[in-house]
């Protein structure tokens, strides 16, 4: 599967200051924490990018040039920022656009780049009049019409990463399973075959910071068993990452690993949670298993769903 390093985002408060007053050795340093573990793509997320945040794409493209051939994922609503972004970078063709929907102004705007250069891009399977769909099929049929216009613009499908958008299940539980039921429908869906992704964080937001880390890494298993192929993600979650590559090589390390594997084809085969196999006795083991049912709607969630206090920290 492949990553994208999420962490150089405008959220973040200390990362938003330093992108305003364009402090060049916090950037550097933050970048070159990223390149060492190695994502598939390094997402520079700068928001809206106006008033102070003008030519900043730029800026931080010309400081990743100098640290990492890794490529950019360019995540700002500005295509102005997108595309100076882009005529900076060492290789657009490997570089992707994060991202346009299916309002056609936007994804006017957006194709014209990618076809222009040649690069990837990620589609929402949403539109801004009538937001994200409840239903997979709704979505599907957004991801067609997407899919269509890419196709009239010249781009081809393995160009295209379509993410479902997964909610926060503290929020809606219900539309975490919709989002891996749309992940299997996308992959059977076109010919030649798209490419789906996901922002994996968003399904934990909200919920209480000892849970997040768990959540996360028990959907990306889930959803990898559905055909996700890639997913921007927290790079400095060194537990994660090692499952990303444990099921890539389909090698465990431990009896929780074990329970990982089987999970991940328990999506794939479409089976029943019920028919997991995993020891009751082991809590790490069983805290993987309770995780898989509040994802897929089966036991309702709530903040002390592993039976554990939540200002105890979480060792999984």
């Amino acid at each position: 599967m492949k990553l994208a390093a999420e962490n150089l985002h405008v959220i973040s408060k200390s990362t938003k200051d330093a992108l305003i007053s364009r402090d060049e050795s916090y950037i550097k340093e933050l970048i070159k924490k990223m390149a060492k573990k190695n994502p598939d793509w390094i997402d520079l997320n700068i928001g809206p990018a106006k008033s102070n945040f003008a030519g900043v794409m730029k800026w931080l493209v010309e400081i990743l040039n100098g640290i990492t051939d890794i490529p950019v994922s360019f995540d700002s609503t500005n295509t102005g920022e997108i595309k100076e972004g882009i005529i900076a970078a060492k290789n657009p063709s490997l570089c992707i656009i994060n991202s346009t929907n299916a309002d056609e102004e936007r994804l006017s705007k957006v194709t014209e780049l990618s076809s222009e250069f040649n690069t990837n891009l990620i589609a929402l399977t949403m539109k801004s009049g009538t937001g994200i769909p409840k239903e997979c099929d709704a979505r599907l049929e957004l991801a067609a019409e997407i899919q269509a216009y890419c196709e009239s613009s010249g781009i081809d499908n393995k160009k295209i990463y379509f993410d479902p958008l997964v909610l926060p299940v503290c929020v809606d539980q219900t539309q975490a399973s919709e989002c891996l039921n749309t992940i299997r429908m996308l992959k059977e869906s076109f010919e030649p075959p798209v490419n789906t992704i996901i922002g994996l964080s968003n399904v934990s937001n909200g919920c209480p910071k000892e849970l997040r880390k768990l959540i996360n890494r028990v959907f990306l298993v889930m959803a990898a068993g559905c055909g996700l192929d890639c997913a921007i993600v927290d790079i400095f979650d060194d537990e994660l990452l090692r499952i990303s590559k444990m099921l890539d090589t389909m090698m465990p390390d431990s009896n929780s690993d074990e329970v990982y594997i089987s999970l991940y084809n328990l999506m794939q085969n479409l089976d029943e949670l019920e028919n997991l196999k995993f020891d009751p006795a082991d809590e790490h083991q069983t805290a993987i298993y309770k995780t898989a049912e509040i994802l897929l709607n089966k036991k309702v969630y709530s903040n002390s769903y592993l039976g554990i206090r939540t200002d105890r920290k979480c060792t999984f």
